[in-house]
């Protein structure tokens, strides 16, 4: 069985008399897509310096395919690529010098990093812009520069911290694209976002973390089948006939003509409710469907929003 590209078992972190992290532990398969879901300050920034050697943990063992970021940094650094939130290079150098700046922190030669870096300036729609600085691009194109900064050494896991936050619809469309391409290549992709969307549409699993413990953590579909509040809501006709003895396999509330049935799946739900208020020879005069997501999950097991 091939090793985890990540593997976090028993991490803690505090600084000073704060504790960032509690014992969290997370499991990434080899060419995994996978989402880390929390609110500010949640512990999603510390476990990503953590595992890239920005930070030191407290205790608790963090792997990359199979080896301890402290002991063998050089391997475990080698193999990730991050694309942090924060801009941290030297602004008044042109993004094409600093790309190549990049590639040669992991040894990589001029002639070997050339291919590479117009292959990326032109995916990501940074060509015409190669010799301008940092300072002098817009939001977005910092955002993308990022993305580039991060695979400039070909890295077979490639964190992204919030990569899309404040850049256009159409830019986080095509961000999500190129993110898509990625990982059909076999990159492993570990995302943290502010955009439940993002994640639902992306990822194969979520964590969902919030003051340093991981809460649940499962494909988006199945946290969303388990813990949503999807439902079926039916307007009644005519109401004569007494019909709560032929719903008792449901759980549901009733207003007037109005019935609201909780399920974790309406599709497999509907007929049969169609069925029994058929036997209760009652009309139907409309149905609705709730259909649950990820953010009701999430508001579910932190009691907040993801921006809080």
């Amino acid at each position: 069985m091939s090793q985890p590209a990540i593997h976090i078992k028993g991490l803690t972190k505090s600084y000073g008399d704060v504790t960032a992290l509690r014992g969290v532990d997370m499991t990434i398969k080899q060419g995994e897509f996978f989402g880390l879901l929390g609110p500010n300050g949640a512990g999603k920034t510390t476990i990503i310096n953590i595992l890239t050697g920005l930070i030191f943990r407290d205790k608790g063992i963090t792997e990359v395919f199979g080896k301890d970021t402290v002991k063998d940094f050089r391997f475990t650094r080698s193999k990730i690529g991050i694309a942090a939130q924060e801009l941290s290079v030297d602004w008044f150098f042109p993004i094409e010098k600093l790309l190549y700046f990049q590639a040669g922190y992991y040894g990589l030669t001029t002639q070997k990093a050339k291919p590479k870096i117009d292959d990326l300036l032109e995916r990501l729609g940074l060509s015409g812009k190669r010799e301008s600085r940092l300072r002098q691009l817009s939001g977005g194109m910092k955002r993308r520069f990022q993305l580039a900064k991060a695979l400039v050494h070909d890295p077979d896991i490639i964190i992204l911290d919030e990569p899309t936050a404040g850049v256009d619809v159409e830019l986080r469309r095509s961000l999500w694209q190129y993110l898509r391409d990625l990982h059909s290549q076999g990159r492993t992709i570990l995302l943290t976002t502010h955009y439940i969307e993002e994640a639902e549409l992306l990822c194969e699993n979520v964590a969902i973390i919030d003051e340093g413990k991981i809460l649940k953590e499962g494909s988006p579909k199945d946290l969303t089948r388990e813990l949503g509040t999807a439902g079926i809501t039916v307007q009644l006709g005519n109401m004569e006939n007494e019909i709560e003895s032929f719903l008792d396999k449901f759980t549901f509330t009733r207003k007037e003509n109005r019935i609201h049935f909780l399920v974790n799946n309406p599709d497999s739900a509907m007929p049969e409710i169609i069925l029994q208020l058929s036997k209760a020879n009652v009309q139907i005069q409309s149905i609705e469907t709730n259909i649950s997501s990820l953010e009701d999950v999430f508001l579910n097991l932190t009691g907040k929003g993801i921006n809080e």
